[in-house]
């Protein structure tokens, strides 16, 4: 089967739970196209009625005009109105459908696409998605039956000349199916190009500050507009195509009309055709050229419409992170490592070979410097990234065994950039899982990371929403609200990604107190630079490369004069 039938096949599923809706537009769509047909015969019908002077027949005229246009009225209001219902629950549908499978895809999709051509599917690909679903099958009803209509009463009257219309069919055939070929291909590229566009649009707004302390307005300006010229450029082509096709299909069915009339005005193929009837039928003929013109415009509508579905389809179609475990156990904290290695779609090596064996309870210190393999070693753990050989257990359970959403509830998380939602400092606190905690438990978390007082001196308190990215708090707020978070979900491994990074010296001295009770019986991973976060870890492992130069206490290290106790000799800042 040809894989745009395929898709499009696919994309008409999405509509049959519309069927009463779509039963609605295809009588509104009947009830018009009925009227054109109907002008030519009401045509006839008063042409007759001036011949033979029948007033009675030409007093009811101007009633029959007001019904038609009533009935007409009425079929485009149901046609139009409920296509229209379908394609807004289609649009609907397809954004949730979506959304959900972004949020399930693995984070190696993230790191491969940016953040504008993500968005740029959910907000953009789908609105051009409705285009070959709920809009081409509008046009395709209204303008179809009334063509369906006119020929039928074409033939109807006179056979003999309907037929050299169909002549004409695989000329225009051939037109249009050229012009789709190209159209797909510029829908595409409209497509991407917007993508771009997106991109450059959520760095500058997301790194406004950056922006304008290095008084790159300009370049950004002219970044957007390379990015914006060449979706110009694009869209302008497809426009192209789409003009040229329509006059292109007039211009044939003229030549099928001139031809038409020529046959016909000729006195042996008018035969015992009344003036009525010839005028009729030219009419009818006449009123082809509107719908089939109409009809041409679904072409772009639709390439432009399946370009879009097969991208969308492509993302729905995705592998999703494995979640290949059944087992939901209650995690103590013993991790272990054994022969582990991540190798990056590029071929380079994170992990090397990594053996390494964490006892419940105990604070472990990686250290190393940039590029080490540090938050490589961790993101295994959550399972952000799957490894290539070797085993990673937990309480001696393969980690794979362990289903995913069980694995991550018992893993807190909080990292050097840290992530808040444009909502209430508490819903900040208590999100996802936590949402069902207690005022008392947020609270009590807030006060473990020292973030009470600044929390409580905000507007609203608790309630004060914070905004996109939490930017009106300072770094370090925002890190205690990471913190709190962290601590309230009580899990029993503790992960830190350079957690105190962004706090001041005062705000670090109480946030270390705090992380010291919220160590207390878990399993902690510390990834620092500060020797002050370090100092006191139960094993600090000394990573390079992916692998593993040396562990041991801070005084074990510094006794040996190794690579760890060259790192404490710089401070950390390599």
């Amino acid at each position: 089967m040809n894989q745009d039938l395929k898709v499009y096949l696919r994309l008409l599923t999405y509509l049959k739970p519309y069927g009463g809706y779509a039963l609605l537009v295809l009588i509104g769509f009947a009830l018009s196209a009925s009227t054109e047909v109907s002008i030519a015969k009401l045509l006839e019908f008063v042409i007759n009625a001036i011949q033979t002077q029948n007033t009675q027949q030409t007093a009811l005229f101007p009633f029959l005009v007001v019904l038609l246009i009533f009935v007409r009225g009425v079929g485009s209001f149901l046609g139009d109105y409920y296509s229209a219902v379908i394609s807004r629950h289609l649009v609907f549908r397809m954004r949730q459908q979506v959304f959900a499978k972004l949020l399930r895809l693995p984070s190696n999709y993230y790191l491969k696409n940016s953040s504008g051509h993500i968005t740029s599917k959910i907000l953009y690909n789908i609105e051009q998605v409705t285009a070959a679903s709920s809009e081409s099958v509008q046009i395709l009803l209204k303008e179809g039956l009334t063509v369906i209509g006119l020929l039928g009463y074409l033939f109807y009257q006179n056979w003999k000349l309907s037929i050299i219309i169909l002549v004409f069919a695989p000329i225009i055939g051939f037109v249009v199916r050229k012009a789709a070929k190209r159209m797909r291909k510029l829908s595409t590229q409209v497509q991407d190009t917007m993508g771009d566009v997106n991109h450059v649009v959520q760095e500058s707004i997301l790194g406004q500050a950056v922006v304008k302390g290095f008084c790159a307005q300009e370049l950004e300006q002219q970044r957007l507009y390379d990015r914006s010229s060449d979706n110009l450029k694009r869209g302008l082509k497809l426009h192209i195509v789409n003009v040229l096709n329509t006059p292109i299909v007039q211009l044939i069915m003229s030549i099928a009309m001139a031809i038409i009339m020529w046959i016909a005005l000729r006195p042996e193929i008018l035969g015992d055709t009344s003036s009525a009837q010839f005028v009729a039928f030219i009419t009818a003929a006449g009123m082809l050229s509107k719908p089939i013109k109409n009809l041409t415009t679904v072409n772009e509508k639709l390439q432009r419409g399946l370009a879009a579905a097969h991208s969308v389809f492509d993302l729905l179609d995705m592998q999703e992170e494995e979640n290949t475990g059944t087992q939901k156990p209650q995690l103590t904290g013993n991790i272990c490592f054994e022969h582990v290695n991540l190798v990056y779609p590029d071929g380079s090596h994170a992990i090397h070979d990594l053996n390494l064996q964490v006892k419940s309870g105990q604070t472990v210190a990686l250290v190393g410097r940039s590029g080490a393999g540090k938050t490589s070693l961790v993101n295994l753990l959550v399972r952000f990234q799957s490894i290539q050989s070797g085993k990673i257990l937990l309480d001696d359970l393969p980690i794979e065994q362990i289903e995913l959403d069980c694995l991550r509830s018992q893993i807190s998380m909080v990292n050097q950039q840290v992530v808040l939602f444009d909502r209430s400092v508490r819903d900040n606190i208590a999100y996802g899982q936590l949402q069902d905690a207690t005022d008392e438990q947020v609270i009590a978390a807030a006060k473990a990371a020292y973030a009470h007082d600044f929390i409580m001196q905000l507007p609203q308190g608790y309630n004060t929403v914070l905004g996109a990215q939490g930017l009106t708090l300072s770094g370090g707020q925002r890190q205690r609200i990471a913190i709190a978070r962290a601590i309230l979900k009580n899990a029993p491994i503790l992960i830190l990604d350079e957690a105190t990074s962004a706090l001041d010296n005062e705000s670090e001295h109480f946030i270390q107190k705090a992380f010291e009770k919220a160590m207390q019986q878990r399993t902690t991973i510390v990834i620092a630079h500060r020797l002050s976060t370090i100092e006191n870890a139960d094993m600090i492992v000394v990573m390079d490369k992916g692998r593993i130069l040396e562990q041991g206490s801070h005084t074990e290290l510094l006794a040996k004069r190794g690579a760890y106790f060259q790192l404490h000799q710089r401070n950390f800042e390599e």
